[in-house]
């Protein structure tokens, strides 16, 4: 007789990963997925195998509210190295231009200024936008390269942090969504009448998570020796922490399990203007709702 394989209870909750250099977030995330053993995971925002640091992983409940993790804000430090124009605005890429322009500390800090605020940025030819239902790093590589058109971002505070050699320099970025920090670099670079590419970017922040809860693979590998693995995860509402709250009687959790809306008590109305309401009972996540219409109405629910 053949005995069943022991059972494993879902895994619901954050693992904030510190990415390695070299590793695609896909790849990242396999690797995390295979050792804590969850079967329903996802990431909160993309990095590149040439960058590194924080990159959120969610598993099981938690992947619902990767989507409010993504439109979170972003802090980088980055490095850029004048001198070359390369196709995929960092150094994985060919050298299309050269140029002995090296600009200096004072000219760097003259045109940050103009880099801060709601800014027009074309993303990199080679990035994961969609153009014409293709990716567009794929129609690149196919020597295709799409025409990629400029859109809105917000940088919030650049930074010259040092030059530490005459054809480099460091910064520190805080920025919204959909910023493309090899974009920035090129763009500076082209300000400053130079060439100019991202030769080192980590993420330190990515909305709610920072790199003071970020755990290394290599740490990862050897809790899951211990059997630990799983300690290292944080609450699916950790990424919530700045989202209002709304406490819930035990019928008023069952009424939103079951999808329907709740009626906005008058101790309730100083939440009616929130975007965005976590709602919880005795603790326990079970909704994410909005205010409309005099009511909360559920956008997310959560099965635990």
């Amino acid at each position: 007789m053949s005995l069943s394989p022991p059972f494993k209870p879902p895994v619901h909750g954050w693992l904030v990963l510190d990415k390695p250099l070299g590793l695609t977030s896909t790849q990242a995330l396999g690797r995390a997925r295979k050792l804590l053993g969850g079967k329903k995971a996802g990431h909160g925002g993309t990095l590149d195998p040439l960058a590194s640091g924080v990159l959120p992983l969610a598993f099981g409940e938690a992947t619902k509210v990767i989507p409010y993790v993504m439109d979170g804000d972003k802090e980088y430090l980055f490095t850029v190295c004048w001198g070359q124009q390369r196709t995929t605005d960092d150094a994985e890429g060919e050298v299309m231009a050269s140029s002995d322009c090296l600009p200096t500390e004072k000219e760097i800090r003259e045109v940050l200024p103009r880099f801060v605020g709601e800014v027009d940025q074309t993303p990199p030819t080679f990035s994961a936008i969609k153009v014409g239902g293709q990716r567009a790093y794929d129609l690149a590589r196919a020597g295709k390269p799409p025409e990629m058109q400029p859109r809105k971002v917000r940088i919030d505070a650049l930074e010259l942090l040092g030059c530490p050699a005459p054809d480099r320099a460091d910064f520190r970025l805080k920025c919204g969504k959909g910023t493309y920090v090899r974009s920035l670099g090129r763009d500076l670079a082209l300000e400053l009448g130079a060439f100019g590419y991202i030769g080192a970017l980590r993420r330190v922040k990515s909305g709610p998570f920072g790199l003071e809860s970020a755990i290394s693979l290599e740490k990862l590998e050897e809790l899951s020796h211990n059997e630990a693995a799983l300690t290292a995860l944080l609450g699916v509402g950790a990424a919530l922490d700045d989202i209002p709250g709304l406490t819930l009687t035990a019928s008023e959790a069952q009424r939103l399990r079951t999808g329907q809306s709740l009626l906005i008590r008058p101790d309730q109305l100083a939440l009616k203007d929130a975007p965005l309401v976590v709602a919880r009972h005795q603790g326990t996540l079970v909704a994410l709702v909005e205010a409309v219409g005099g009511v909360f109405r559920v956008l997310r629910g959560f099965t635990f």
